[in-house]
């Protein structure tokens, strides 16, 4: 079964690195005959179209649900247009913890990309106290992130991301995200990734779980030789 795998560079990448990065990865997925779905989630200041031989899809980490207009720093869909984006992430940790955005703001975000046919890549993930409270805990803070998100979206990806395991170098354990994907996979059969400490030494791991349909990385991605090396694991794994 095919699995999907994305990247996503936080705030990492100039525009001539994120340039080099997509030409070796395309250089490798039309070599090695790579067919499965990758996205690539550069900064906004290194979006663009790029011209590859292989199905590399390149998203916005972020973005204000609004065409244009009066928004200090934020970039909108006319920005995205120009570079023909069309897929986004919504509602990673990082948004939520450090950002500050709430949940009715990310489900009214959720609702204007879906609006206008964004593929979406929506993020939930407990904190470590939650965790600590329980599998019956973790499982409504869950839900609470699903407030005012239309699950039934055709073009809905979700990753699953402990906010514990992000950048800490804590990977949950395989058993606990089965356990956990088993939960999300009640709300919505849509396909299901997780994310958090994904590296080359565990990815297979990861892979292998059931209900696991694919990562999104962080850290371990920002490499292009790392992510290939995560890829060829996928692609070996099968």
């Amino acid at each position: 079964m095919s699995k999907i795998l994305a990247a996503n560079f936080k705030t990492n990448h100039t525009r001539a690195s994120t340039r080099a990065y997509v030409e070796a990865l395309d250089t490798f997925m039309e070599a090695s005959g790579y067919r499965d779905e990758v996205y690539l989630f550069p900064p906004a200041t290194a979006l663009n179209r790029f011209e590859t031989t292989s199905d590399i899809r390149i998203g916005a980490q972020n973005a204000y649900p609004i065409e244009n207009g009066s928004f200090t720093g934020e970039i909108g869909l006319e920005q995205l247009q120009e570079f023909g984006i069309d897929t986004i992430l919504i509602g990673h940790s990082e948004r939520r913890h450090i950002i500050g955005e709430s949940q009715s703001f990310i489900a009214q975000k959720y609702a204007w990309f879906k609006e206008q046919g964004f593929r979406i890549i929506y993020c939930i993930g407990e904190p470590l106290e939650v965790r600590e409270m329980g599998s019956e805990a973790v499982r409504r803070y869950l839900i609470d992130q699903f407030e005012g998100i239309d699950t039934s979206y055709e073009k809905l990806i979700l990753a699953y991301e402990p906010v514990w395991a992000i950048g800490t170098g804590k990977t949950a354990t395989p058993d606990l995200i089965e356990e956990t994907h088993a939960e999300i996979k009640k709300m919505t059969d849509h396909p299901l990734l997780y994310g958090g400490s994904v590296k080359p030494q565990n990815i297979g791991e990861i892979l292998a779980v059931p209900g696991c349909d694919g990562a999104l990385i962080g850290t371990a991605s920002w490499e292009v030789s790392s992510f290939t090396e995560m890829l060829r694991t996928a692609q070996t794994s099968k």
